[in-house]
């Protein structure tokens, strides 16, 4: 199975950068992991939000095949336990999944467009954090869910 991490913004420059590459890495060890940048929209300033959403819902759908199963990564989503989050992962493996992927949204979330397209919602917290953060955090909880699904020590 083939995992995608899909946000809107910039690729790099930022502190974070070198851990999102070492979990990417580690990730790949276990599954075919790609992370896909969608630049962000120019000229939003004379933009409503809605529209600014409208956008880049438009630019996310077409990143997006058919056969995907798509979670959203949003703060109404179901919070999970690392554990029960491998559990998540093996479920979609066992169900033949070919591609799962993971989308973070742009400033203003998602459009009705792309909620209505996404098969699941998850939160990493109710907190809300800088996309970059937040790519941060889900590689390394995608890392340790592969460590937990293998009997890794990493978990502890």
């Amino acid at each position: 199975m083939k995992i995608k991490l899909m946000w809107i913004g910039k690729t790099d420059g930022d502190v974070f950068d070198d851990a999102i590459r070492q979990y990417t890495k580690k990730i790949q060890f276990y599954t075919v992991y790609e992370p896909v940048a969608i630049p962000y929209l120019k000229n939003t300033k004379s933009l409503s939000q809605e529209e600014q959403k409208r956008r880049e819902g438009e630019q996310i759908l077409k990143k997006i095949e058919a056969g995907d199963f798509v979670v959203l990564l949003d703060e109404r989503g179901k919070e999970f336990t690392s554990k029960a989050f491998a559990q998540f992962i093996q479920q979609q493996a066992n169900n033949g999944l070919k591609t799962l992927v993971f989308v973070i949204g742009g400033a203003y979330g998602f459009s009705e467009e792309v909620y209505a397209r996404g098969n699941a919602q998850a939160a990493l917290s109710k907190l809300t954090f800088p996309h970059i953060m937040t790519r941060l955090i889900f590689a390394e909880q995608l890392y340790r869910a592969f460590t937990i699904l293998h009997g890794e020590p990493y978990h502890h």
